[in-house]
Protein backbone atom coordinates (compact mmCIF):
# COMPACT_ATOMS: atom_id res chain seq x y z
CA UNK A 1 0.00 0.00 0.00
CA UNK A 2 1.44 3.65 -0.90
CA UNK A 3 2.61 5.56 2.06
CA UNK A 4 0.07 8.08 1.63
CA UNK A 5 -2.89 5.52 1.75
CA UNK A 6 -1.07 3.91 4.54
CA UNK A 7 -1.44 7.10 6.49
CA UNK A 8 -4.89 8.19 5.62
CA UNK A 9 -5.93 4.59 6.44
CA UNK A 10 -4.44 5.08 10.25
CA UNK A 11 -5.90 8.52 10.33
CA UNK A 12 -9.66 7.27 9.50
CA UNK A 13 -9.16 3.82 11.99
CA UNK A 14 -7.96 6.34 14.70
CA UNK A 15 -10.70 9.00 14.17
CA UNK A 16 -13.45 6.08 14.26
CA UNK A 17 -12.14 4.01 16.78
CA UNK A 18 -10.77 6.44 19.63
CA UNK A 19 -14.27 8.28 20.49
CA UNK A 20 -15.03 4.17 21.45
CA UNK A 21 -12.64 4.43 23.33
CA UNK A 22 -12.86 7.05 25.84
CA UNK A 23 -15.19 5.43 28.32
CA UNK A 24 -13.05 2.65 28.55
CA UNK A 25 -10.14 4.62 29.16
CA UNK A 26 -11.40 6.60 32.08
CA UNK A 27 -12.51 3.66 33.44
CA UNK A 28 -9.26 2.70 33.46
CA UNK A 29 -7.58 5.94 34.75
CA UNK A 30 -10.30 6.83 37.21
CA UNK A 31 -11.37 9.86 35.59
CA UNK A 32 -14.65 10.44 36.58
CA UNK A 33 -17.74 9.59 33.95
CA UNK A 34 -19.12 12.22 31.75
CA UNK A 35 -23.06 12.05 32.36
CA UNK A 36 -25.74 14.36 31.38
CA UNK A 37 -28.98 13.24 33.25
CA UNK A 38 -32.28 13.56 31.26
CA UNK A 39 -35.18 13.80 33.09
CA UNK A 40 -38.94 15.23 34.71
CA UNK A 41 -37.63 16.05 38.07
CA UNK A 42 -35.67 15.68 40.88
CA UNK A 43 -35.27 12.90 43.08
CA UNK A 44 -32.61 9.93 44.54
CA UNK A 45 -31.50 9.16 40.81
CA UNK A 46 -30.15 12.58 40.31
CA UNK A 47 -28.46 12.39 43.87
CA UNK A 48 -26.61 9.48 42.63
CA UNK A 49 -25.04 10.55 40.13
CA UNK A 50 -24.67 13.96 41.69
CA UNK A 51 -23.10 12.77 44.80
CA UNK A 52 -20.76 9.89 43.57
CA UNK A 53 -17.27 10.76 43.09
CA UNK A 54 -17.08 8.41 40.02
CA UNK A 55 -19.73 10.90 38.04
CA UNK A 56 -18.94 14.30 36.26
CA UNK A 57 -22.59 15.55 35.76
CA UNK A 58 -21.71 18.16 32.81
CA UNK A 59 -25.71 19.00 32.82
CA UNK A 60 -28.93 18.31 33.55
CA UNK A 61 -31.93 18.51 30.64
CA UNK A 62 -35.72 18.23 31.38
CA UNK A 63 -38.70 16.77 29.72
CA UNK A 64 -41.99 16.77 30.44
CA UNK A 65 -43.55 13.41 31.40
CA UNK A 66 -44.74 12.67 34.87
CA UNK A 67 -44.91 16.74 35.36
CA UNK A 68 -44.34 19.61 32.79
CA UNK A 69 -41.46 21.06 31.59
CA UNK A 70 -41.29 23.85 33.36
CA UNK A 71 -41.92 22.02 36.74
CA UNK A 72 -39.44 19.33 36.53
CA UNK A 73 -36.74 22.07 35.55
CA UNK A 74 -37.88 23.80 38.87
CA UNK A 75 -37.43 20.72 40.54
CA UNK A 76 -34.02 20.06 38.98
CA UNK A 77 -32.92 24.08 39.78
CA UNK A 78 -33.91 23.55 43.49
CA UNK A 79 -32.14 19.78 43.65
CA UNK A 80 -28.64 21.72 42.59
CA UNK A 81 -29.30 24.47 44.91
CA UNK A 82 -30.12 21.69 48.14
CA UNK A 83 -26.41 19.73 46.77
CA UNK A 84 -24.59 22.79 46.33
CA UNK A 85 -24.08 22.24 42.62
CA UNK A 86 -24.87 25.32 40.87
CA UNK A 87 -22.29 25.23 38.40
CA UNK A 88 -24.48 22.94 36.26
CA UNK A 89 -26.25 23.80 33.71
CA UNK A 90 -30.52 23.36 33.82
CA UNK A 91 -31.43 23.15 29.89
CA UNK A 92 -35.56 22.81 29.90
CA UNK A 93 -36.63 20.39 26.94
CA UNK A 94 -39.68 19.45 25.20
CA UNK A 95 -43.05 20.67 26.64
CA UNK A 96 -45.51 18.13 24.60
CA UNK A 97 -44.68 15.17 22.86
CA UNK A 98 -43.96 14.63 19.41
CA UNK A 99 -47.51 13.85 18.67
CA UNK A 100 -49.24 12.40 21.58
CA UNK A 101 -51.38 14.29 23.77
CA UNK A 102 -54.24 14.57 26.61
CA UNK A 103 -56.84 14.97 24.38
CA UNK A 104 -55.53 11.58 22.30
CA UNK A 105 -54.72 10.16 25.66
CA UNK A 106 -58.15 10.63 27.01
CA UNK A 107 -59.57 9.01 23.36
CA UNK A 108 -57.06 5.67 23.86
CA UNK A 109 -59.19 5.48 27.12
CA UNK A 110 -62.11 5.34 26.02
CA UNK A 111 -61.75 2.78 23.32
CA UNK A 112 -59.21 0.59 25.18
CA UNK A 113 -59.30 0.94 29.11
CA UNK A 114 -58.36 3.01 32.21
CA UNK A 115 -54.34 3.90 31.88
CA UNK A 116 -52.81 3.57 36.07
CA UNK A 117 -50.10 5.96 35.07
CA UNK A 118 -51.12 9.10 33.00
CA UNK A 119 -48.05 11.63 34.42
CA UNK A 120 -48.67 15.27 33.90
CA UNK A 121 -52.46 14.48 32.48
CA UNK A 122 -52.85 12.48 35.88
CA UNK A 123 -56.31 13.85 37.79
CA UNK A 124 -57.18 10.76 39.87
CA UNK A 125 -56.34 7.05 40.45
CA UNK A 126 -58.56 4.78 39.07
CA UNK A 127 -58.95 2.79 42.23
CA UNK A 128 -57.96 3.20 45.64
CA UNK A 129 -53.94 3.86 45.68
CA UNK A 130 -51.77 3.97 48.61
CA UNK A 131 -50.00 6.58 47.12
CA UNK A 132 -50.77 10.16 47.38
CA UNK A 133 -53.02 11.73 44.49
CA UNK A 134 -50.24 13.64 42.31
CA UNK A 135 -51.79 17.60 42.13
CA UNK A 136 -52.81 18.35 38.40
CA UNK A 137 -51.51 21.56 36.91
CA UNK A 138 -51.40 22.67 32.89
CA UNK A 139 -49.03 22.57 30.63
CA UNK A 140 -48.46 26.76 31.30
CA UNK A 141 -49.36 26.98 34.90
CA UNK A 142 -47.41 29.16 36.93
CA UNK A 143 -44.80 26.65 39.07
CA UNK A 144 -45.14 27.14 43.17
CA UNK A 145 -42.88 24.79 44.47
CA UNK A 146 -44.28 23.78 48.39
CA UNK A 147 -40.82 25.58 50.40
CA UNK A 148 -40.30 27.38 47.64
CA UNK A 149 -38.95 28.07 44.37
CA UNK A 150 -35.26 28.07 43.29
CA UNK A 151 -33.19 31.32 42.68
CA UNK A 152 -31.10 29.38 40.56
CA UNK A 153 -31.62 29.98 36.39
CA UNK A 154 -32.44 28.12 33.66
CA UNK A 155 -30.05 28.09 30.52
CA UNK A 156 -31.12 30.11 28.14
CA UNK A 157 -30.63 26.98 25.41
CA UNK A 158 -33.19 24.34 24.54
CA UNK A 159 -32.82 20.88 25.99
CA UNK A 160 -31.81 19.41 22.27
CA UNK A 161 -29.28 21.97 21.28
CA UNK A 162 -27.82 21.74 24.46
CA UNK A 163 -27.21 17.79 24.38
CA UNK A 164 -26.60 18.12 20.59
CA UNK A 165 -23.36 21.54 21.38
CA UNK A 166 -22.20 18.92 24.33
CA UNK A 167 -21.82 15.46 22.87
CA UNK A 168 -20.12 17.54 20.07
CA UNK A 169 -17.70 18.85 22.61
CA UNK A 170 -16.83 15.88 23.97
CA UNK A 171 -17.49 13.17 21.61
CA UNK A 172 -17.80 9.75 22.58
CA UNK A 173 -17.27 10.69 26.43
CA UNK A 174 -21.02 11.61 27.20
CA UNK A 175 -23.01 9.01 28.87
CA UNK A 176 -26.67 9.94 29.02
CA UNK A 177 -28.85 8.59 31.20
CA UNK A 178 -32.62 9.51 30.08
CA UNK A 179 -35.35 8.42 32.43
CA UNK A 180 -38.64 10.13 31.58
CA UNK A 181 -40.28 10.00 27.98
CA UNK A 182 -37.24 10.63 24.92
CA UNK A 183 -38.55 13.96 23.41
CA UNK A 184 -35.39 15.54 23.62
CA UNK A 185 -33.38 13.03 22.46
CA UNK A 186 -35.88 12.44 19.56
CA UNK A 187 -35.59 16.23 18.82
CA UNK A 188 -31.28 16.20 19.14
CA UNK A 189 -31.61 13.27 16.75
CA UNK A 190 -33.78 15.12 14.00
CA UNK A 191 -31.79 17.89 14.46
CA UNK A 192 -28.68 16.55 13.98
CA UNK A 193 -28.30 12.81 12.68
CA UNK A 194 -24.85 12.71 14.01
CA UNK A 195 -25.86 13.40 17.50
CA UNK A 196 -26.37 9.47 18.84
CA UNK A 197 -23.12 8.46 16.90
CA UNK A 198 -21.29 10.94 19.36
CA UNK A 199 -23.06 9.81 22.45
CA UNK A 200 -20.88 7.22 24.53
CA UNK A 201 -23.58 5.42 25.65
CA UNK A 202 -27.07 5.86 26.53
CA UNK A 203 -28.66 4.08 29.42
CA UNK A 204 -32.72 4.97 29.58
CA UNK A 205 -35.19 3.38 31.98
CA UNK A 206 -38.51 2.54 29.34
CA UNK A 207 -40.34 0.11 28.22
CA UNK A 208 -41.22 -3.13 29.61
CA UNK A 209 -40.95 -6.97 28.45
CA UNK A 210 -42.31 -9.09 30.85
CA UNK A 211 -42.51 -7.75 34.38
CA UNK A 212 -43.63 -10.59 37.24
CA UNK A 213 -44.60 -9.06 40.81
CA UNK A 214 -41.63 -9.81 43.14
CA UNK A 215 -42.15 -7.95 46.57
CA UNK A 216 -45.35 -9.02 48.67
CA UNK A 217 -46.85 -6.11 49.81
CA UNK A 218 -49.47 -3.25 49.14
CA UNK A 219 -47.32 -0.90 47.15
CA UNK A 220 -45.84 -3.48 45.18
CA UNK A 221 -49.23 -5.21 44.10
CA UNK A 222 -51.00 -1.67 43.29
CA UNK A 223 -47.78 -0.67 41.10
CA UNK A 224 -48.51 -4.21 39.63
CA UNK A 225 -51.90 -3.08 38.20
CA UNK A 226 -49.50 -0.91 35.74
CA UNK A 227 -48.29 -4.18 33.49
CA UNK A 228 -50.42 -7.17 35.14
CA UNK A 229 -52.83 -6.85 32.32
CA UNK A 230 -50.68 -4.97 29.66
CA UNK A 231 -46.80 -6.65 30.01
CA UNK A 232 -45.39 -4.54 27.51
CA UNK A 233 -46.64 -0.82 27.87
CA UNK A 234 -44.99 1.31 30.45
CA UNK A 235 -45.77 4.81 30.76
CA UNK A 236 -41.90 6.72 29.46
CA UNK A 237 -42.34 5.41 26.38
CA UNK A 238 -46.28 5.63 25.91
CA UNK A 239 -46.69 9.24 26.97
CA UNK A 240 -44.27 9.41 23.19
CA UNK A 241 -44.55 6.55 21.11
CA UNK A 242 -42.75 8.36 18.32
CA UNK A 243 -39.88 9.71 19.96
CA UNK A 244 -39.36 6.38 21.22
CA UNK A 245 -38.85 4.81 18.44
CA UNK A 246 -36.93 7.49 16.73
CA UNK A 247 -34.46 6.72 19.99
CA UNK A 248 -34.38 3.32 19.05
CA UNK A 249 -33.66 3.50 15.51
CA UNK A 250 -31.07 6.13 16.44
CA UNK A 251 -26.74 4.96 16.12
CA UNK A 252 -25.99 4.91 19.09
CA UNK A 253 -22.51 3.53 19.75
CA UNK A 254 -23.41 1.84 23.13
CA UNK A 255 -27.44 1.42 23.99
CA UNK A 256 -28.65 -0.14 27.55
CA UNK A 257 -32.12 0.19 28.03
CA UNK A 258 -33.55 -0.20 31.68
CA UNK A 259 -37.35 -1.86 31.70
CA UNK A 260 -39.96 -2.02 34.30
CA UNK A 261 -38.93 -5.73 34.71
CA UNK A 262 -36.06 -5.38 37.48
CA UNK A 263 -37.65 -2.99 39.35
CA UNK A 264 -39.95 -4.65 40.50
CA UNK A 265 -37.78 -6.48 43.06
CA UNK A 266 -36.91 -3.08 44.40
CA UNK A 267 -38.21 -0.84 46.65
CA UNK A 268 -38.11 2.67 48.39
CA UNK A 269 -39.17 1.20 51.53
CA UNK A 270 -39.01 3.48 54.65
CA UNK A 271 -35.57 1.54 56.02
CA UNK A 272 -33.57 2.76 52.78
CA UNK A 273 -34.75 5.85 53.28
CA UNK A 274 -33.64 6.13 56.88
CA UNK A 275 -30.39 4.55 55.84
CA UNK A 276 -29.63 7.38 53.12
CA UNK A 277 -31.18 9.66 55.22
CA UNK A 278 -28.23 8.90 57.93
CA UNK A 279 -25.22 9.13 55.42
CA UNK A 280 -26.40 12.08 53.23
CA UNK A 281 -25.28 15.94 53.32
CA UNK A 282 -27.75 17.91 56.17
CA UNK A 283 -29.69 19.50 53.40
CA UNK A 284 -29.84 16.45 51.29
CA UNK A 285 -30.63 14.25 54.67
CA UNK A 286 -33.91 16.43 54.93
CA UNK A 287 -34.63 16.14 51.49
CA UNK A 288 -34.76 12.45 51.61
CA UNK A 289 -36.53 12.81 54.79
CA UNK A 290 -39.81 14.11 52.63
CA UNK A 291 -39.65 11.26 49.85
CA UNK A 292 -42.62 8.92 50.12
CA UNK A 293 -42.22 5.32 50.43
CA UNK A 294 -43.43 2.31 48.66
CA UNK A 295 -42.40 3.19 44.74
CA UNK A 296 -39.86 0.88 42.92
CA UNK A 297 -36.85 1.94 42.54
CA UNK A 298 -37.09 2.41 38.69
CA UNK A 299 -34.69 5.89 37.97
CA UNK A 300 -32.01 4.59 40.28
CA UNK A 301 -31.24 1.64 39.03
CA UNK A 302 -30.36 3.08 35.57
CA UNK A 303 -28.17 5.43 37.86
CA UNK A 304 -26.86 2.04 39.50
CA UNK A 305 -25.93 0.71 36.27
CA UNK A 306 -23.63 3.58 35.91
CA UNK A 307 -22.31 3.48 38.81
CA UNK A 308 -21.75 -0.02 38.25
CA UNK A 309 -22.76 -2.51 35.81
CA UNK A 310 -22.06 -5.17 38.41
CA UNK A 311 -25.64 -5.11 39.64
CA UNK A 312 -26.93 -6.53 37.04
CA UNK A 313 -27.99 -10.28 37.13
CA UNK A 314 -29.64 -10.58 34.01
CA UNK A 315 -29.46 -9.42 30.47
CA UNK A 316 -30.64 -10.15 26.93
CA UNK A 317 -29.31 -8.24 23.73
CA UNK A 318 -32.49 -7.61 22.06
CA UNK A 319 -33.37 -5.21 19.03
CA UNK A 320 -36.21 -3.14 20.46
CA UNK A 321 -38.58 -0.78 18.69
CA UNK A 322 -42.34 0.45 20.33
CA UNK A 323 -45.32 0.58 18.48
CA UNK A 324 -46.68 4.02 17.05
CA UNK A 325 -49.90 3.05 15.62
CA UNK A 326 -52.97 4.38 17.51
CA UNK A 327 -54.34 0.94 18.68
CA UNK A 328 -54.96 -0.96 21.43
CA UNK A 329 -50.84 -1.43 21.73
CA UNK A 330 -49.93 2.03 20.65
CA UNK A 331 -46.65 2.38 23.04
CA UNK A 332 -46.11 -1.36 23.65
CA UNK A 333 -42.79 -2.96 23.32
CA UNK A 334 -41.53 -4.81 20.61
CA UNK A 335 -38.05 -7.37 20.42
CA UNK A 336 -36.58 -9.39 18.53
CA UNK A 337 -33.13 -11.78 18.81
CA UNK A 338 -30.90 -11.23 16.27
CA UNK A 339 -32.10 -12.83 12.70
CA UNK A 340 -35.61 -12.01 13.49
CA UNK A 341 -36.19 -8.19 13.71
CA UNK A 342 -37.64 -6.25 10.85
CA UNK A 343 -34.57 -4.60 9.76
CA UNK A 344 -36.51 -1.23 9.32
CA UNK A 345 -33.37 0.68 11.63
CA UNK A 346 -33.74 -0.98 14.88
CA UNK A 347 -31.05 -0.98 16.85
CA UNK A 348 -29.32 -4.11 19.38
CA UNK A 349 -29.70 -2.66 23.04
CA UNK A 350 -28.40 -4.28 26.18
CA UNK A 351 -32.23 -4.70 27.82
CA UNK A 352 -31.25 -5.53 31.63
CA UNK A 353 -33.97 -7.47 33.16
CA UNK A 354 -33.08 -8.58 36.89
CA UNK A 355 -30.80 -6.52 39.36
CA UNK A 356 -29.21 -7.34 42.97
CA UNK A 357 -31.45 -5.14 44.90
CA UNK A 358 -29.09 -5.35 47.81
CA UNK A 359 -25.97 -4.50 45.57
CA UNK A 360 -27.75 -1.30 44.41
CA UNK A 361 -29.00 -0.17 47.74
CA UNK A 362 -25.25 0.09 48.78
CA UNK A 363 -24.38 1.87 45.80
CA UNK A 364 -27.21 4.59 46.96
CA UNK A 365 -25.87 5.09 50.28
CA UNK A 366 -22.20 5.00 49.37
CA UNK A 367 -23.16 8.01 47.15
CA UNK A 368 -24.94 9.77 49.40
CA UNK A 369 -21.52 9.06 52.18
CA UNK A 370 -19.05 10.19 49.65
CA UNK A 371 -21.74 13.66 49.07
CA UNK A 372 -21.02 14.18 52.57
CA UNK A 373 -17.51 13.82 52.99
CA UNK A 374 -17.47 16.17 49.10
CA UNK A 375 -19.40 18.82 51.65
CA UNK A 376 -17.59 18.06 55.03
CA UNK A 377 -20.34 16.89 56.94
Amino acid sequence: MHRRARAALALLVALFFTPMAVLAAQAEDGAPRKVIIEDEGFALMHLMLLESRKIDVVGITTVSGDVWANRATALALRGLELTGREDIPVAQGATFPLLNSEAATARWEGLYGKLVWKGAWMREWVEPTVQSTPEYHGPFDPVDLPGGNPTLQKSDEIAANFLIRMVRKYPGEITIVACGPLTNLALAQRLDPEFAGLVGELVYMGGSFNPQQVLQDQSAAEFAREFENTPRREFNVAFDPEAASIVSRSPWRKLTVIPVDPSTATQRTPELLARLEKAAPSKVAAFIAGLEPGFPLWDEIAAGYVLDAGIVTKADQLYVDYVTDFGPKYGATLSWHEHYQPGLGERKANVVLAIDPARLEDLMVTAMREGAERQGN
